[in-house]
């Protein structure tokens, strides 16, 4: 960090001895590596909540991300359950109004009419392999 040397760390000293005195010199030394102890406690715990704080916003960044996610997942399922719901309500009105077709085409004594054009379609569209293709 300062780089300093062996040689620059015996000048301090010798010049701390000279300057301090030998009997205050043992204090000093005491209570200088107590202070270092205590200012890099301090910097270690500011570099801790630092990256505390860094991995939490990556982290809130990342639930927002997920929730948008999920959002829109949700969305298009329920889009596609609202699309299978109506198809399946159209599909059973078309065969109930078959069904009333065929019960009143016996009572009046008429063959049953042709099925109208949609009808056909879906008669056309009940290939049993249909439904893997669409999912595939």
């Amino acid at each position: 960090m300062f780089d300093i040397g062996f040689t620059e760390l015996l000048v301090i000293a010798v010049v701390a001895l000279i300057v301090i005195g030998p009997e205050r010199l043992p204090k000093v030394a005491r209570t200088l590596g107590h202070l270092f102890g205590r200012m890099q406690r301090y910097v270690n715990d500011v570099k801790a909540d630092i990256t505390r704080e860094m991995e939490l916003e990556e982290l809130k960044k990342m639930q927002a991300s997920m929730e948008d996610a999920a959002r829109s997942f949700q969305s298009s399922v329920q889009q596609e359950v609202n699309t299978a719901e109506k198809e399946m309500n159209r599909v059973a009105q078309d065969t109930q109004a078959a069904m009333d077709a065929y019960t009143e085409a016996p009572a009046t004594g008429q063959a049953p009419a042709p099925a109208a054009p949609e009808q056909r379609e879906l008669a056309l569209d009940t290939n049993p392999q249909a439904p893997a293709q669409k999912q595939a």
